[in-house]
């Protein structure tokens, strides 16, 4: 667990590291310091939201985004959505460092949220 981090929405650590690969489990568009606060509006801010809790994660283990190999993205509204989630992602990463991804419609996520990211990243 994370100090800093979101506080989890069901029983789960905020990331795994096994042999130098770290799995951070699924973030939510929840605010660290108001974990009970209303989720920001619209997906564009959900996502930024979302990046900023991994970093948050990331950061309490010592790493950047800059060490993400994988992401998995969650959409309740994909067609609606995903043009506007790949504009705030694409804005987190240097344009050659962008981590392999996959991106899926779900019928629902935790807390009401629109979007939730899973990543894998490597220790240097």
């Amino acid at each position: 667990m994370i100090a800093a981090g979101p506080r989890p929405v069901a029983p789960f650590s905020h990331a795994v590291e096994a042999d130098g690969w770290i799995f951070v489990t699924g973030q939510m568009p929840t605010d660290p310091d108001a974990p009970d606060a209303p989720l920001p509006m619209g997906i564009e801010a959900q996502t930024q939201r979302v990046i900023e809790n991994l970093k948050l994660v990331l950061s309490g283990l010592g790493l950047r985004l800059e060490h993400v190999t994988m992401a998995r993205i969650y959409l309740t509204q994909f067609e609606r959505d995903y043009a506007t989630m790949n504009a705030v992602w694409q804005r987190a990463f240097a344009p050659d460092k962008l981590p392999a991804r996959t991106t899926i419609g779900v019928t629902g996520l935790a807390v009401g949220a629109l979007v939730e990211i899973d990543l894998v990243a490597r220790r240097p």
